[in-house]
C-alpha cells in the first residue's frame, strides 16, 4: 500500500507528549484475579505510561487535533470473520512472601477476531489524531465485567461503563507485532465504551449485532463461530460520533503491558441492550468456569497529558 506523506504537525504535537515503548505474544498466560502481580513476571506492567486510565473532560486539554481518518473502514471484508473465545487456564507465576511460587488460576484474554483484508485487498487503516503514520487494523477484542461489576477498562468522568471494545492497529512501518510492541509508536488502539439501556428490544448496530450474536455459540473454551455476513470494520462503530475523542500515550492493558500504544478513546458511549451484555457472562474457560471481570484496574496518570478533540462548535476562540 502506498501512502501520502504526513505533515510536520504530528512531529510538533508528539514532542509535547511523554514517549512510550511492546500486540500480545502468542501463548501468553496471565490472570485477572491478581493484576497487581503481573509486574513480577512482566516488568513493564509496573513501569510508566500504563493503561487504562481515568479520563476527565474537565482535566483533558482541549486541542484541535486532526480528525481520525478511517481508511477502508466502510469496505466489506473479503472473507467471513471467525470470532473466538480464547479464554484459557494455565500456570501463572505469583509472588510469595520470600520467593516466586506457581499457582493455577483461570486466565483469560477475551473474545476476539483478527481483521482480514477488505475486498480491495488491503486492511482497514487509521490516520489522524495523534498518529504520525498509517496504522493497519489487526484485531478486535472486548473487556467486560459481571452481574455485580461493570467492565470497561477506561473510566470516563468518574464512571466505569458496562463494556469496552478495542480495535488494535499496527504501524505499517513495522513488519511484525513483536517489532511494533518494542517501538514508541508501534500500536494504535481505538476504544469504544458501551452502557446498558433498559429495554427488551436490542439496539441494532449492524456489525456489532453480528458479533454479539456470535457469543451464543462461544460458550466453550477455545470455541469459534463464523457469522454468515460480510461485515465492514466501520459497522462496529454504528452511528458513533467519530470526531469527539480523548487521546493519550499509554500501554497494552494486558501483559506484557508494553508502553507502545497511542490511545484514542471515544467520548460518546454507545447503547447496548440488557439482553446482550449477559451473553459475555455465559462464556467459559477450559475448566468450565465463567469468564468474568476481564478488565485491568485504572493506572496512575503520572503527569501525562490527555488531549480531547471536540466538534469545532464546542471550542471557544478568544
Amino acid at each position: 500500500m502506498h501512502f501520502p506523506t504526513i505533515g510536520d504537525f504530528y512531529q510538533r504535537l508528539l514532542f509535547l507528549l511523554p514517549f512510550s515503548a511492546n500486540l500480545l505474544p502468542e501463548g501468553l498466560r496471565f490472570s485477572y484475579d491478581e493484576p497487581q502481580q503481573w509486574r513480577h513476571i512482566y516488568p513493564q506492567c509496573g513501569g510508566s505510561y500504563q493503561s487504562p486510565i481515568a479520563l476527565n473532560s474537565r482535566k483533558a486539554i482541549p486541542i484541535s487535533l486532526p480528525p481520525l481518518n478511517f481508511g477502508h473502514y466502510e469496505e466489506p471484508f473479503d472473507e467471513l470473520l471467525s470470532v473466538r473465545n480464547n479464554g484459557h487456564t494455565g500456570m501463572y507465576k505469583a509472588a510469595g512472601n520470600m520467593h516466586y511460587i506457581f499457582k493455577e488460576y483461570p486466565v483469560i484474554f477475551t473474545v476476539e477476531f483478527r481483521v482480514p483484508t477488505t475486498v480491495l485487498g488491503e486492511r482497514p487503516y487509521l490516520t489522524g489524531g495523534l498518529l504520525g503514520d498509517f496504522y493497519e487494523a489487526m484485531a478486535v477484542h472486548f473487556h467486560w465485567g459481571s452481574s455485580q461489576r461493570k467492565g470497561s477498562e477506561h473510566l470516563l468522568n468518574g464512571r466505569r461503563y458496562d463494556l469496552e471494545m478495542h480495535i488494535v492497529h499496527r504501524n505499517t512501518n513495522y513488519q511484525s507485532d513483536e517489532e511494533a510492541r518494542n517501538q514508541t509508536d508501534g500500536l494504535a488502539v481505538l476504544a469504544v465504551l458501551f452502557k446498558v439501556v433498559r429495554t427488551n428490544y436490542p439496539h441494532y448496530q449492524p456489525g456489532l449485532s453480528e458479533i454479539l450474536g456470535s457469543l451464543l455459540h462461544l460458550g466453550d473454551f477455545n470455541s469459534s463461530y463464523t457469522p454468515a455476513a460480510f461485515l465492514t470494520l466501520g459497522s462496529l462503530l454504528g452511528n458513533l460520533d467519530r470526531g469527539n475523542f480523548y487521546a493519550y500515550r499509554g500501554s497494552l492493558t494486558t501483559p506484557p503491558c508494553s508502553p507502545a500504544v497511542l490511545w484514542h478513546v471515544f467520548a460518546e458511549v454507545l447503547p447496548i441492550s440488557q439482553l446482550e451484555l449477559p451473553k459475555f457472562w455465559q462464556l467459559r474457560d477450559r475448566r468450565g468456569r465463567p469468564l468474568l471481570n476481564t478488565f485491568r484496574p485504572v493506572q496512575s496518570l503520572e503527569g501525562r497529558q490527555v488531549f480531547q478533540r471536540r466538534p469545532p462548535s464546542e471550542y471557544i476562540w478568544l
